[in-house]
């Protein structure tokens, strides 16, 4: 099973939120959905809450995330 390319979903851009990275199209940011993730909220309760999201757009985030921890770099 091959990872999602969360670039196709995740920007990052320093006039939305801060320059945080955001789903494309909205102001949700990553941090947001992986929160509500750890929060126990099912996919679907996050697809029913923020009906502009789907199914891509949460996997992205795990994605990013992902991505995020191999490459941080131990001192």
């Amino acid at each position: 099973m091959s990872q999602i390319d969360f670039k196709q979903y995740i920007e990052v851009n320093a006039e939305i939120r801060f320059g945080k990275p955001v789903i494309k199209g909205t102001r949700i940011t990553v941090y947001d959905v992986l929160q509500w993730l750890a929060s126990g909220l099912s996919h679907q309760d996050i697809l029913n809450d923020f009906p502009q999201l789907n199914e891509n757009h949460i996997l992205a985030c795990l994605s990013y995330a992902a991505n995020k921890e191999r490459t941080i770099k131990v001192a």
